[in-house]
């Protein structure tokens, strides 16, 4: 899970993106986040869902970075909400 939290603290993202999802992380509940962003049915692990959440966020960056037109800022900020979410989860569980 080292790796995971590594992977996240080097991503760099414009820090006003950052800052929107750092406020909506203060709000982030897992039940109703993690379905509308990994699809609904069972929700996986918070390493699992973290990793699925980079994966997608990378290629929400992509987007943005090479000013694709179905670029949806809101679904990327959504998707930074969760990953700050999980990996404060994932954190605090391995704090314990």
């Amino acid at each position: 899970m080292q790796d995971l939290l590594s992977m996240l603290h080097a991503i760099r993202r414009p820090p006003l993106l950052m800052r929107a999802a750092r406020i909506g992380a203060e709000d982030y509940r897992r039940s109703v986040h993690l379905p509308r962003l990994l699809g609904y049915g069972v929700l996986p692990r918070h390493g699992s869902a973290l990793f699925r959440l980079i994966e997608i966020e990378a290629d929400l960056n992509t987007q943005r970075t090479s000013g694709d037109t179905s670029y949806s800022l809101i679904r990327h900020v959504d998707v930074l909400i969760a990953m700050l979410g999980e990996a404060r989860v994932l954190r605090a569980s391995q704090a314990a």
